[in-house]
């Protein structure tokens, strides 16, 4: 406890402290003796850095137990990595600061129900570096990140609808490999009907 808190910067009450608060996972024993490892370095320094960035220790301690509980990359990512979106690695500092301080637990556990972040270690993936840039851009844009999440799974189910819609079209005229090949030609329907809509959206004169 002595080696983990010297190499962490705070002291042992401190270090006691996070562990009556749950803030850190128990150590390894063997015996009379408790073994801390890098994890538990890795997340006393993500503590240090989340009360830098203004939150609470209550708040921080909530959002220990989503990730905790949260879904692991293995299980996010299902069959493998998707085949044209780029994962992104984050620590829970950068997804607070991409986010501005919304990464709350309910929102955390929101974008695990999507299926958009899992846990590796100490570490936060999501599962698409355009979906997350695109949702951070509009919490910039002062949308606040839980509508941000419930547009998601609305557009989410949306898609899931598509995605049945061209898989049908094309094996009732053609074979499973061609799927594949011939997915670029659904985005660019979806893509060209979204463009549209917006335009009729968009021309559409304001309500008295």
């Amino acid at each position: 406890m002595e080696e983990l808190a010297r190499e962490a910067g705070i002291t042992v009450r401190t270090l006691r402290f996070y562990r009556e608060r749950k803030l850190i996972p128990p150590p390894r024993r063997e015996g009379r003796i408790a073994w801390y490892d890098e994890s538990h370095l890795a997340r006393l320094r993500t503590i240090a850095a989340l009360l830098e960035r203004g939150h609470t220790l209550s708040g921080i301690a909530e959002l220990s137990e989503a990730f905790d509980r949260g879904r692991d990359v293995g299980e996010l990512l299902g069959l493998g990595e998707p085949s044209e979106e780029t994962p992104v690695r984050l620590t829970p500092e950068e997804l607070a600061d991409y986010f501005a301080g919304q990464v709350t637990p309910e929102n955390l556990e929101a974008a695990m129900d999507l299926g958009y972040v899992g846990v590796d270690g100490e570490e936060i993936v999501h599962v698409s570096r355009r979906l997350l840039d695109v949702s951070a851009a509009l919490v910039r844009e002062g949308v606040p990140l839980a509508d941000v999440l419930s547009a998601a799974k609305r557009v989410r189910a949306h898609a899931e609808d598509l995605a049945e819609l061209f898989t049908d079209l094309v094996l009732s005229h053609a074979t499973e490999k061609d799927l594949q090949r011939l997915r670029p030609l659904a985005k660019n329907v979806v893509e060209a009907e979204l463009s549209l809509a917006l335009d009729r959206r968009l021309s559409q004169k304001p309500a008295n």
